[in-house]
């Protein structure tokens, strides 16, 4: 039997879970708030354009309208000023392959519980590493926080400073990324980078470094409790967006149920 069918099978059989680690998309979803000086990142919009009536009678759809950064949403190197002369670095010219990948989680939902701004730091991953093994080269790296069960004012929660939420510091992503050589960094947060991520050097570290390297960025994650540390497998495909910096996404894990 070829390798694609006992994965078939396997997915058939209920030996190996697909688990759904996105947000579902509507207007109240919050999404990242910048400095009014800046420009504002787009909310998720719906509108009816028929539903079996006058305007179409046997059928329904809509004209939907977001940011690419709405959402459970993937990052390009593109997004940032790091990655912006990176070699395809916008989602229609990355290679599919590099969408999956096998799943790392770094459980710091203890951490993210005591402390708001908790941070992620190469300490804790080598701690982690001693559990577990080396981050695996190519591999997707996923910040489980638990701050997805948050919602509403909570999820960003805005302070007049600004967000404060968990993420990486510099030397921790360093570490990821120039050490472990990852694909991909995510969280369950609105941005891969803590909310008080400014204040570092360089500010926003987890951007900077992720880009400048031409890897990715997940962010508005979920159900990362349902993942083990290592084994999962990802599928993380964008919208393929001619020069698109990012795009919202269904993010899906493939996880093989213990016996």
């Amino acid at each position: 039997m070829s390798v694609l069918k006992q994965l078939a099978g396997a997915i058939a059989g209920g030996t190996i879970e697909v688990v759904d680690l996105t947000h579902t998309l509507d207007p109240d979803f919050p999404v990242i708030i910048l400095p009014p000086e800046f420009g504002q990142c787009a909310r998720f919009r719906m509108e009816e354009v028929s539903a079996y009536d006058h305007r179409g009678p046997a059928w329904k759809w809509h004209n939907i309208s977001m940011s690419e950064h709405t959402g459970t949403h993937f990052d390009a190197p593109s997004h940032w000023i790091s990655g912006r002369d990176v070699p395809n670095g916008a989602v229609d010219e990355i290679p599919v392959d590099q969408f999956t990948g096998p799943v790392v989680v770094i459980d710091c939902s203890k951490g993210a519980s005591a402390d708001e701004d908790f941070e992620l730091t190469a300490e804790i991953i080598q701690t982690w590493e001693a559990v577990h093994g080396p981050v695996p080269e190519n591999s997707w790296v996923l910040m489980r926080t638990d701050w997805s069960k948050r919602s509403g004012q909570d999820y960003l929660n805005m302070r007049d400073d600004g967000p404060h939420s968990p993420g990486p510091t510099p030397e921790g992503i360093r570490y990821l990324v120039e050490t472990r050589k990852i694909r991909g960094f995510g969280t369950e947060t609105v941005g891969t980078d803590a909310g008080q991520g400014m204040h570092h050097t360089p500010p926003y570290p987890a951007h900077y470094t992720l880009h400048g390297a031409g890897k990715y960025g997940l962010q508005c994650l979920c159900n990362l409790d349902l993942l083990p540390p290592t084994g999962a497998f990802l599928l993380a495909a964008p919208l393929k967006i001619k020069n698109g910096t990012g795009s919202p996404l269904r993010v899906m894990a493939l996880v093989e149920k213990s016996s």
